[in-house]
């Protein structure tokens, strides 16, 4: 995939949710519809949330600090939780980065079913957790 000047530096607001428009256009197959899935569950679940466009072309949502994010690789889309091993979990959606002190990732594949109410209340937690100091 190629990228533009604008889309390697760091952008936020209008300029970024462009930018992860063109990211899901792209991709043009699961990764990208399971991306606009999450996008819209977090939109959904915070929305006061921005979109973030930051280390080189990696979507990121934040609420008074950064959220998740949402990467693309060819078996997976990640979504990492920026501290999400002090968020609760009650449906185990976090199955990788289990093992550091701070973040946690959910690893979605391919004919992967996402629990949609379980994933927002993640990011409503992450939202609380953010804005509690």
């Amino acid at each position: 995939m190629k990228k533009s000047k604008e889309a390697t530096g760091a952008q936020s607001g209008a300029a970024a949710s462009k930018l992860i428009d063109e990211r899901i256009q792209e991709l043009g197959d699961w990764r990208g519809e399971t991306l606009a899935k999450v996008r819209k569950l977090i939109h959904e679940a915070d929305p006061e949330v921005v979109e973030e466009w930051k280390w080189r072309g990696v979507p990121t949502w934040s609420h008074a600090g950064i959220l998740c994010t949402g990467e693309t690789y060819k078996s997976a889309v990640k979504l990492t939780f920026a501290k999400g091993a002090s968020l609760p979990d009650p449906k185990g959606l976090f199955n990788s980065s289990l093992d550091g002190n701070t973040r946690r990732a959910i690893d979605l594949h391919e004919g992967d079913t996402l629990d949609g109410k379980a994933l927002q209340a993640l990011i409503r937690a992450a939202v609380a957790l953010n804005t509690s100091k």
